[in-house]
């Protein structure tokens, strides 16, 4: 199985959120899903270039980019894992992305058509990679 990186700009500022990611973090450890925290000090384009340096599969997860719903998430986990590849998953700062800048081959992911605060995306953004570990084990937890 490959690795599959979540990397967060900043870590969250709002208790709630920062205890809601630790707890998934916990429980996709095991799953070969780690988070990584970067420096909310890192400029954007200091970001997204510390970004595009990474090996493997790079996705922004943007409000423009493709929009799935869980269990088509879950076979895009899977296929990243067939793949061998590392997988890098990214939430952008409050600011968002920059218009231009990013690579072309990276992939674009949406967790819906509505906005959310940088902070909830990745709360949101755990609990789907949770869900879809669970989904793939065929476990209860997905009850659609």
């Amino acid at each position: 199985m490959a690795r599959i990186t979540v990397h967060l700009h900043g870590t969250p500022k709002e208790k709630a959120n920062r205890e809601l990611i630790q707890m998934y973090s916990q429980r996709l450890v095991a799953r070969g899903i780690r988070i990584e925290y970067h420096s909310d000090k890192l400029s954007l384009e200091a970001y997204v270039a510390l970004l595009e340096k990474k090996k493997g599969v790079l996705v922004y997860m943007d409000e423009g980019g493709e929009i799935l719903d869980s269990i088509q998430f879950s076979k895009r986990v899977s296929d990243w894992n067939i793949a061998g590849e590392e997988t890098h998953i990214a939430i952008g700062p409050a600011q968002g992305w920059p218009p231009n800048g990013m690579s072309k081959h990276a992939q674009r992911l949406s967790l819906s058509k509505m906005t959310f605060p940088h902070e909830l995306a990745s709360v949101l953004l755990v609990e789907q990679l949770y869900r879809a570990t669970e989904i793939l084990r065929g476990t209860a937890y997905h009850k659609a």
